[in-house]
């Protein structure tokens, strides 16, 4: 062994015991030299080792001191089977790839960091994204396109901002996105639901309730729909477009798992919108991670001005660190390795978990598609909460449908089931303890 590396290992173990801690100077380089027999010249190149890798800071004319002495670590095994949890599998993501990006937008972005970003988010990353949006057949002019705070930002704005067609009902598919239902609860907004199930939703109510309502846009996630993970047939999208087109309504197209679709011929709605109807957008959060907080809008031309206008008022940029960073991991090639690595590792979850519902579960309805979320439809005389209980003595976790309705909207009987967060090899035995659960009468309304 080299004797910087001895003398790297020798400080690595003492930050990992805890003898040296978070903020705890170093030895002098001299006091170094001395206590393991060596030239300064090796010192700092073991010292230089710890600075790169992040455990260790420079302070000239002061010495060296630790960032943390707690370190990265796996996450410990566990015995349970969560159908609940939607975020991405964390441990997957190429977190030292990604920090290479942070560190390179920290040194290319410097003088950035100390002003205000721009309105509508970092030009590069604009253009990043204009060329990553054209991979899911969205083609749109660089004016188009915003960069947000999350999808939930661009939701915001959207709800709260006033449209051209000067209505103010929102409409929304029932179930939906649990957190954008929260947000249209908490402040009250006028807002009408309508029946989704995994055969999709009934036209001719769509067109009554586009007819007799003051509905300012449609919001829907047309592909893997969240919780259902069903997805609209090319003539469903062409009907929606031309009904909303027809009674002047807008459409909020939320494409979060655009990164994760299977059959190259299923495009967005906004590929086809010749009638510039439809609002894109586009979330990182599952394909990367929910922190990152970076979504991408797509606005008509008739709304970019007004969007910006109430933009500006709540969040004068996106965090600069994370655009930079997301530019350069898009920009690297980085981005599109990892997108077809982890794509891949999901699909193989969603199929197992496809196979397990019709092994397990054939007589309840659920959706064909192939995605890492689904459902099954279960019968008004399941008690879902003593079910869900059970289960959860059993460490196989579930979630309530709850929070993906509007209050007064009627809930169909609907177990989520959700294997991002579950090993493939764990999928099979959750859907098969589920099953068995169904058959005990004690889960039943007496």
């Amino acid at each position: 062994m080299l004797k910087y590396d001895f003398i790297y290992n020798q400080l690595v173990q003492q930050i990992q015991t805890g003898t040296l801690q978070a903020g705890a100077k170093l030895p002098s380089i001299r006091n170094l030299s001395l206590q393991f027999s060596c030239s300064k010249s090796t010192v700092l190149t073991a010292l230089n080792k710890l600075e790169t890798q992040h455990l260790i800071y420079a302070i000239p004319k002061s010495g060296y001191f630790v960032v943390d002495h707690q370190l990265p670590h796996l996450p410990p095994a566990n015995d349970f089977i969560d159908f609940a949890t939607s975020s991405p599998t964390w441990h997957a993501f190429p977190y030292k790839d990604f920090q290479h990006c942070m560190n390179k937008a920290i040194d290319t972005y410097q003088t950035d960091l100390f002003r205000y970003g721009t309105p509508k988010g970092l030009p590069s990353l604009i253009v990043e994204a204009k060329k990553l949006l054209e991979t899911y057949q969205i083609f749109t002019h660089e004016d188009n396109i915003f960069i947000t705070s999350g999808v939930q930002q661009s939701l915001s704005l959207l709800s709260i901002m006033p449209f051209p067609n000067q209505r103010t009902t929102i409409l929304v598919e029932q179930p939906s996105y649990h957190l954008y239902m929260d947000y249209l609860k908490t402040y009250r907004l006028p807002v009408v639901g309508i029946k989704r199930t995994a055969e999709g939703i009934n036209l001719d109510e769509l067109e009554q309730l586009f007819s007799t309502n003051t509905i300012k846009f449609f919001y829907t996630m047309p592909r893997l729909h969240n919780p259902l993970g069903s997805s609209y047939n090319k003539k469903e999208k062409y009907s929606i477009r031309k009904l909303a087109n027809k009674y002047d309504v807008y459409i909020v197209e939320d494409d979060y798992l655009a990164d994760f679709e299977q059959n190259s011929k299923m495009d967005p709605l906004f590929t086809e919108d010749l009638e510039d109807r439809v609002i894109y957008l586009k979330s990182f959060s599952k394909i990367m991670f929910p922190g990152l907080r970076i979504g991408l809008a797509v606005l008509p031309h008739a709304l970019i001005n007004t969007f910006q206008q109430y933009k500006n008022t709540t969040d004068i940029d996106s965090s600069m660190i994370s655009q930079a960073a997301l530019e350069l991991y898009l920009k690297s090639g980085m981005f599109d390795r990892y997108q077809i690595k982890v794509s891949e590792d999901y699909m193989k979850r969603a199929t197992t978990l496809q196979h397990s519902l019709k092994k397990h579960l054939p007589m309840y309805l659920t959706t064909t598609d192939i995605c890492m979320h689904s459902h099954i439809v279960l019968p008004r005389q399941v008690n879902m909460n003593l079910l869900i209980q059970q289960l959860t003595q059993q460490h196989i976790f579930l979630d309530s449908i709850d929070r993906n309705y509007l209050e007064g909207f009627y809930r169909e009987r609907i177990l989520k089931l959700n294997v991002s967060n579950v090993e493939e090899q764990k999928i099979d035995k959750g859907i098969k303890e589920i099953a068995i659960a169904l058959t005990n009468m004690n889960n039943y309304y007496s």
